[in-house]
């Protein structure tokens, strides 16, 4: 008799465990549409201007498509990375970009790790120095540039001036093939040392105060706790701030079409610049759009071995 019973609660309390896993999954099919409806406008979007222009440089890479004659695009397969091979405007672009990565990543990324050493001791003038320092990353790059042009003016220009004060004479700076990138280099890193300070502070302000008591009381210097402290410690945000800097030095492009146009004698042009040409100037969008496919797989190459190298525990 008690085992009838037992059969017949457990018969009663079946639909009732099933009505609640149903209405478990019901729920949960319900977030997850919510979640779809939710992102579907950031995927539109994030479809429309990152991987479709993507998709279709590809293709045009590998067609003669003039964009004032869309009627006339032919398919010719790997003939426009085969005229890149042999373009010496686009070899000699390439090397000025790699020029200016190699020079300016190691060298911002110093000088914006000493600002922050700087700013970053309890002083009364830190928070000063942090404003003055920040101030030219959030000026436009258009006007810095203007503005730099100005101070390398060989005739009037502010810096000339200066160094015939202390018996130099005046240099060509962006007339010259020989100073024309460096100058360029000078400028970038003073507009953007600024960001990579207040990363750079940051993870300062993480690094535990216990660390440098403990190597004070072993007996270490400045130098000692900055190498073997400061250092290791903030060694992810070093990487970081490397990758980040490597990848905006690649994309260089105002700063040597505001102040030398590519010049003189091409010494500046940039694959950016290149690429801006060919694209909006020459419509000859197939073209660019190859110089554009090289260009991504050399930045995204330069990124995979810096992730490797540098972002690991």
């Amino acid at each position: 008799m008690n085992s009838i019973t037992d059969q017949r609660l457990e018969t009663k309390k079946a639909p009732r465990v099933q009505t609640k896993k149903s209405y478990s999954m019901a729920y949960r099919r319900q977030k997850m549409w919510l979640g779809v409806l939710f992102s579907l406008p950031a995927l539109v979007l994030l479809f429309t201007f990152l991987v479709l222009p993507v998709i279709l440089a590809f293709l045009y890479s590998f067609q003669d498509y003039a964009m004032l004659k869309p009627e006339e695009k032919e398919w010719i397969g790997l003939k426009n990375y085969f005229n890149l091979i042999n373009d010496q405007t686009f070899l000699k672009s390439l090397k000025n970009t790699l020029y200016f990565t190699v020079v300016v990543v190691p060298l911002q990324c110093t000088v914006a790790l000493c600002l922050a050493l700087l700013v970053n001791k309890k002083v009364k003038v830190a928070a000063i120095g942090r404003v003055f320092f920040f101030s030219p990353v959030v000026t436009s790059m258009v006007v810095v540039a203007i503005l730099w042009t100005f101070l390398y003016n060989v005739d009037r220009g502010l810096i000339n001036q200066l160094l015939g004060m202390l018996g130099i004479p005046p240099q060509p700076f962006l007339l010259s093939e020989n100073q024309a990138m460096n100058s360029i280099i000078f400028m970038s890193v003073w507009q953007a040392a600024g960001f990579q300070m207040m990363i750079f502070l940051a993870g300062l302000k993480e690094v535990p105060e216990e660390l440098y008591e403990a190597a004070e009381i072993d007996g270490a210097n400045a130098w000692q706790k900055f190498w073997n402290v400061t250092l290791p410690s903030i060694k992810h945000v070093t990487g970081f701030v490397l990758m980040v800097t490597t990848i905006q030095a690649f994309r260089l492009f105002i700063q040597p079409f505001v102040m030398t146009n590519g010049g003189p004698n091409e010494s500046t042009k940039t694959i950016v610049q290149l690429l801006y040409e060919n694209g909006f100037q020459f419509r000859n969008v197939g073209y660019s759009s190859a110089i554009a496919m090289v260009f991504f797989m050399i930045v995204l190459t330069v990124s995979v071995i810096m992730k490797r190298w540098l972002v690991k525990d």
